[in-house]
This record gives structure tokens, sequence and C-alpha cells, in this order.
């Protein structure tokens, strides 16, 4: 049975038996509840409230205030990126004010992308192709406010830490101007994806910075040259690439990469274990600005137009041609 929205009379009383540190749950109506949130998911909240349990259409909900925010998410440290257990779902736009400092925009001559924050000391993802033979790099950060605003800051100390053309991932280190530790968004632990589940993304399509748009996963699994990717209906434009793709529980599922020009709904995303296995074995993958191989993007060599050994190799041949 579905429950049906509480009087003005009975919130009242709920709020008189509520205990004194409790979950606060305020309405959009102007009315709140205090009580134990039970469960919450993307599209309901559950509130024991003493004498019964209410339930709330979240888009009845203008915000809850946990009183023990945290307490039951445990969160690991794996290198330079973290995993967290416990984390509850919620709708995209909340998500986005819980996430929205670790998003960062890059900055390049050539033009610009997205990235995600992955740890405290400033270490963020990105794609390859937006810092691709750049050495000029900016990052733009919204730090959070103590009023709930966010601080538009542009760092110019950035720097380049590895590069892996292959997956089309790339790890930068920002050094904060303040000396203070990141925001940033945790990574899928254990990969649990399935066709339909809702997601959202946080970039800069097209420069219009901060844009979050949403939708669900078309496919888990998706193959192109080898490597399989998330493809999801979620709109990806140029200026996403490098940005974060994120479940109901603000965990980065992803990082866009592509979509297809005069193809709707048609985004793709390189899974987490990807992005977790690159970071992990950075070294192999580090920049060196010295070295030439490093950092660079090789292309496939033209193909042959005929068949059988090219003449150059041939015995008494001197024709390079093939």
């Amino acid at each position: 049975m579905r429950p049906t929205r509480p009087t003005t009379a009975f919130l009242a009383a709920a709020l008189l038996a509520a205990p004194a540190l409790a979950d606060v749950v305020k309405l959009k109506s102007g009315a709140s509840v205090d009580g134990a949130v039970l469960k919450r998911t993307e599209r309901r909240i559950w509130v024991d409230v003493g004498p019964d349990v209410l339930s709330f259409d979240m888009n009845d909900v203008a915000s809850v205030e946990s009183a023990s925010a945290g307490a039951s998410v445990a969160v690991k440290e794996d290198s330079i990126f973290s995993t967290a257990v416990g984390l509850a779902e919620l709708p995209p736009r909340e998500q986005a004010k819980i996430l929205g400092p670790a998003v960062i925009k890059v900055s390049t001559p050539g033009g610009l992308g997205s990235g995600v924050i992955l740890s405290r000391d400033g270490y963020a993802i990105t794609n390859a192709h937006v810092v691709q033979g750049e050495t000029n790099l900016r990052a733009t950060v919204w730090f959070a406010q103590k009023d709930g605003t966010l601080k538009r800051t542009d760092i110019d100390d950035v720097e380049l830490v590895a590069v892996n053309n292959h997956i089309d991932l790339a790890l930068v280190k920002l050094k904060h101007p303040d000396g203070k530790d990141f925001d940033f968004a945790p990574v899928q632990d254990a990969e649990k994806l399935e066709n339909g589940q809702n997601v959202f993304a946080i970039g800069n399509p097209l420069g219009l910075e901060r844009t979050l748009t949403q939708g669900v996963i078309s496919t888990t699994q998706r193959n192109f040259d080898g490597l399989t990717y998330i493809q999801t209906d979620t709109p990806i434009n140029p200026g996403n690439s490098g940005g974060p793709l994120f479940n109901t529980k603000g965990e980065v599922i992803g990082i866009t990469n592509m979509g297809i020009r005069g193809g709707e709904a048609l985004g793709f995303a390189i899974p987490a274990r990807y992005v977790k296995d690159f970071v992990r074995n950075r070294e192999a993958f580090a920049y060196d600005r010295n070295n030439p191989n490093s950092g660079h993007n090789y292309q496939k060599p033209p193909a042959r137009s005929r068949d059988g050994a090219p003449p150059s190799l041939k015995d008494g041949s001197s024709n390079p041609r093939g």
C-alpha cells in the first residue's frame, strides 16, 4: 500500500515525538520532519518518526540533513584514489551539490575538457586526448564555501603525471592555492553495472561550465578496438571529455571520452576498472617531457595496396615501394 502524504497536524506530532538527535527532512512545502532515515533511494525516502514510518517522494523533498552524516560510510584509500561503502542513493540534483567541487575544467591552448579529482592531494583524471601534446595546462576548480556557495578558481600549477594513449587516460596533479585538501569523488569498487541503470555526468560541454546531464546505461560492454566501454544515452558533447560518469551513489563508474557525431543518445565512457589499473600502474606511463617517446600518440601506418612481401625486402631489390 502506497503511503499517503501526512497532514500538517500529523507532522507536528511527529516532530514532538522525534528524538533530539535526528535526521531532518525538509519538504518543498516548507514543513520539516525529524526522525531516523531508514532507507533512501533516488525516488523515495523512508523516515522513522517514532509512532510511524513516513514515506516521501524525493520530488517533494528540498533537502535531507543527516545527524550522523558520513558515520555509516566507510572510505578505503587505495593508491591515490578512494572507494566507499555505505553511500546512499540520491537524485542527481543532490549528488551534484556533494560532488560538484570534485569536477574540474581542464584548459589548454588547443581546447578544453573536463576531469575529476580522485584524492585530497589533488590527483585528477582526464582524457589523454585533452592534454595530448600540450605543456601549458590550467585547471578550473570550484571550491565549496561555508555558506554553501562555490568559489571559481583557476589553477595554473598543474603537473602532467602519466599518460596512457591506448585507453585515452591522463593523470594530472593540482596544487591547492591555499595548501588545503581538495574535495574528491570516490571510485566504484567492485563493478556493478546494469542496463537501464540511472547515471549522470558533470562536465563542461562546449565550454558551458558545470553542466549536468543524465540518462541510463544503454549497455555495459560495448567493444571498440579491443577495449570495452560503457554506452549511455547521457548527452556527451565536446568539452565533456575526461569528465566523470556517476551512479546515483555518487561513485565514479567511468570517464566520458567520446560521442558519435550524427547519432543521438550515443555516448561512451571508459569503465572505472581501466581507471584504477591505470592509476595503480602509473609509473609505467609516467610522463617525461625530456623523453620524446613519452606522452606521444603514434598513428597507424598506411595500409599496403598489394599482397605479398614488399620488394624492398626481397633479395637484391632496392625498390622501396610496396
